[in-house]
């Protein structure tokens, strides 16, 4: 018997398994031992909640085909809240669309669609290395072009007053800031460092010129650098402290000044909670925690990271865009692709590049300035 037969489904009656079964086992067996576990609960979900329920009772020989592209259209143009059902559970007087007969369109966006096609694609190329099919027809399926969001950044001078702003006010997470803009960490990677993750050969032992840890007299004599080999992820209500994606991710990064000066303040702040807190600190030797010591929540650090660029005045951008603005920084710095591509640890050079053929404005405007003066001579 085939494993994918004795998956927890129990095994099927027919020889080829249906698209149901057989998501069952490739979820179980090939992508939760092998995959991250936010790509597992992003997959299991796209399964479950669309898959399944559209093709799951077809086998995955002849009788699934390329015309089955008409289920992802009509997909695509169904409300997904009457076809789950989530109005008719919630509380009668919270329901207000398709279970009082008003609907509310709830259509999945664009992505999903192309999500649901990426997961079937991948669990059918798994089908062909095990023969159970002869071609892969979720790779012949096509549909309409996604129109990508343009990354937004800062300025130098709006990231400038975005800083200032968090250091001024003594904020917890000025140091986490600093890394996101001046380093181009992502949320989940600034929130899993750890105070390991410094060298700590040459900066926690107390310099032999002053006899202090993190001596800001001598932090220019230092090679002090930063790995980055771990993120704190939320999944499915668990607060994961794992590996990060790639292996491009774990390479060391040299900290500038700006960065050494801003982690010898948060040191400084997490041993003053320590202090307040008392027997109710948790030793998890993260380097951004709460009053207690805990992990800082990434949805909390999202919140915080809004809030404070309110309360700085300037243009509302995603933390992501935030990590952008690093490279944007990069290009108007003239840093050459390949060094940038080291410090933002692109997996792929084209990311790195698509950064750099989007240019600030103000350096398009000077240089088509510096173009017309050079014409009109």
């Amino acid at each position: 018997m085939r494993l994918h037969q004795q998956a927890k489904a129990g095994p099927v009656a027919t020889n080829v398994p249906t698209v149901a079964s057989y998501m069952t086992y490739w979820l179980a067996e090939i992508v939760e031992p092998n995959l991250a576990p936010l790509t597992y609960a992003t997959y299991e979900t796209l399964s479950r909640l669309y898959i399944v329920p559209g093709i799951g009772a077809k086998r995955l020989d002849g009788r699934l085909s390329v015309r089955d592209q008409t289920w992802l259209n009509k997909v695509a143009k169904t409300c997904q809240c009457c076809a789950q059902g989530k109005d008719e559970r919630r509380p009668p007087k919270s329901r207000k669309c398709c279970a009082v007969g008003r609907c509310c369109q709830d259509l999945p966006a664009a992505r999903t669609v192309k999500g649901m096609r990426a997961v079937l694609r991948s669990a059918l190329s798994q089908a062909e290395v095990e023969e159970l099919v002869a071609k892969n027809v979720a790779a012949l399926v096509k549909l309409p072009p996604i129109r990508s969001r343009k990354g937004r950044s800062w300025s130098s001078e709006e990231a400038r007053a975005f800083l200032e702003a968090s250091r001024d006010d003594d904020d917890y997470l000025y140091a986490a800031y600093v890394l996101v803009l001046v380093l181009g960490l992502r949320t989940g990677e600034v929130l899993g460092l750890t105070w390991e993750h410094i060298n700590w050969d040459a900066w926690q032992k107390p310099c032999s010129t002053h006899g202090e840890k993190f001596c800001e007299h001598c932090r220019d004599n230092h090679d002090i650098s930063l790995v980055i080999d771990k993120q704190l992820q939320r999944v499915r209500g668990q607060l994961l402290h794992r590996a990060t994606k790639t292996e491009e991710s774990d390479a060391p990064l040299p900290l500038p000044a700006i960065c050494i000066a801003a982690l010898r303040h948060r040191y400084q702040q997490q041993q003053a909670a320590r202090e307040k807190a008392g027997d109710a600190w948790h030793d998890t030797g993260m380097i951004f925690t709460t009053r207690y010591g805990l992990p800082v929540e990434p949805r909390n650090f999202n919140r915080s990271y809004d809030s404070r660029i309110a309360r700085a005045g300037i243009r509302k951008i995603t933390v992501h865009d935030a990590r952008r603005t690093c490279g944007s920084l990069l290009v108007d710095l003239d840093v050459h692709p390949r060094v940038a591509m080291a410090i933002l640890r692109h997996a792929d050079f084209s990311i790195t590049m698509e950064i750099y053929s989007q240019v600030s404005s103000k350096t398009t405007r000077e240089a088509l300035r510096r173009l017309g003066e050079s014409l009109d001579q």
